[in-house]
C-alpha cells in the first residue's frame, strides 16, 4: 500500500476532496485497515491501486480541502461525508483509498471486505458519492 499524498486529480473543480474513480473506506484501527488492504490484495487489487491515510492524514489533509473550498458548511453531500470522515479520523480512524473505477471492481471490494470492520465507506463516481455503508 502506498501513503497518501494529495494531488490535483483528487480534486473537485472547487477544490474539495473528491477522487472520482475510488473508494474511500475507514476502518477503526490502522491494523483493520492494513488487513483489509491485504485481503483487496490477496483478491486482486494491486498494491499501487491501495492507499493507507492515517487519521491525521485525513484530518489535515482531507478535511481541510473541504474548508478551502466553502463545501463544509453547505449541507450538500460533500460537507457530509467530510463531517463524517472527520468524526471517526478523530476518533483514531485509518482509511483506505481503494482505486476501483467500475462497479465490477466496488462490488468485488465490498465482497472481499465482508466482514472485516469497516466503519464507514463511499465510492466516488461522476457527480455521484455512492455511500456502501
Amino acid at each position: 500500500m502506498k501513503s497518501f499524498e494529495l494531488d490535483s486529480s483528487m480534486l473537485s473543480l472547487a477544490g474539495a476532496f473528491y477522487p472520482t474513480g475510488h473508494m474511500f473506506l475507514m476502518f477503526p484501527s490502522e491494523q483493520e485497515a492494513r488487513d483489509a488492504g491485504k485481503k483487496l490484495q490477496d483478491g486482486g487489487f494491486t498494491e499501487d491501486s491501495l492507499t493507507l491515510l492515517t487519521p491525521e492524514d485525513v484530518l489535515e489533509k482531507i478535511v481541510r480541502t473541504a474548508a478551502d473550498s466553502g463545501a463544509l458548511p453547505s449541507a450538500g453531500t460533500e460537507s457530509d461525508t467530510v463531517r463524517q470522515f472527520a468524526q471517526l479520523a478523530s476518533q483514531g480512524h485509518y482509511a483506505l483509498l481503494v482505486h476501483a473505477p467500475d462497479a465490477d471492481q466496488s462490488d468485488l471490494a465490498m465482497k472481499l471486505l465482508q466482514g472485516s470492520g469497516l466503519s464507514y465507506g463511499q465510492k466516488y463516481r461522476m457527480l455521484v458519492i455512492e455511500d456502501l455503508v
